[in-house]
This record gives C-alpha cells, structure tokens and sequence, in this order.
C-alpha cells in the first residue's frame, strides 16, 4: 500500500502524462469504454486492433488512453472495414500518413488506386447480376406464358 506522499507523486506523475497528451493532441483523451460507446464496438474489437498494430494508447498507472490521432485512426478502420478493406490494406493505408501527415499524398493517391479498381470490380458484377437478371426475368416469362396456356 502507497502512503500518503507516494499517491500523490503518482498522481502528479499520472496528471503530467495527461497534460503532456494534450499539449500534443489538442487536449482530447478518450478511455477504451468511451471509444466502444462512441463506436458501438466492444472493448475486445478495440484490443484486437491494437494487437494488429493498427491503435497504439498510451498507458497511464495500467490505463489505455487515446489521444483524438487514436480516435480518428479507429474511425477510418470501421469505415473500410465496412467497404471490404483487409486489416493489412488498412495497416498500410494508416502507416502512409506518417507522424506528422507527411504521407497524406500518397494515402490519397492509394486510394484513388483502390477505389478506382474496387468500382471497376463491383460494375463487373452489377453487368453479370443484370445479365443473369434479364435471363430469369426470360424464362418467369415463359414459364407464365406455358402456365396461362394451359
């Protein structure tokens, strides 16, 4: 058990590592529970993105903090996890940016390339969904046709 003089270094400890986070991230920290009720997600969601190398909180006494980078880092990997991406498009796509956002450019230019190509894949499937419509809508067609006559 701490005495009175040592809880308070680790909360002047803990207090100096908050504030230095904010300095650096426009004084935005969130908690793991906070982001799983923001996002709807679950705290092992959360965890198993870390794990993947794809979130990295601070630590504050045993605490995972997330600075508003974190945040908005979560929120682009559910939005293309939505769209099909793979966890190892999205860890590439979240390492382009770099520190500072020096890898904005190529982000934007890696996903104009995957858009552009993911667009082309799904035309090519709404051609062949079409076609295959048209042949069923063909043969229910027939089928009524033989069906009345009878």
């Amino acid at each position: 058990m701490l005495d009175a003089a040592s809880r308070r270094r680790v909360a002047s400890d803990a207090e100096a590592v908050v504030a230095s986070h904010r300095s650096e991230d426009a004084g935005e920290l969130f908690g793991i529970t906070e982001l799983c009720a923001q996002f709807g997600i679950t705290l092992r969601t959360i965890r198993f993105y870390e794990d993947k190398g794809l979130l990295s909180p601070r630590r504050i006494n045993g605490a995972r903090v997330y600075t508003r980078r974190d945040r908005a880092r979560l929120a682009l990997i559910l939005r293309s996890k939505a769209i099909g991406a793979s966890l190892d498009e999205i860890k590439h796509y979240l390492d382009l940016y770099g520190v500072h956002g020096e890898g904005r450019q190529q982000q934007l230019q890696w996903v104009r390339e995957r858009t552009d190509a993911s667009i082309q894949a799904l035309e090519a499937k709404r051609a062949a969904i079409d076609a295959t419509l048209a042949e069923l809508r063909l043969i229910n067609a027939d089928v009524r046709r033989q069906l009345e006559s009878r």
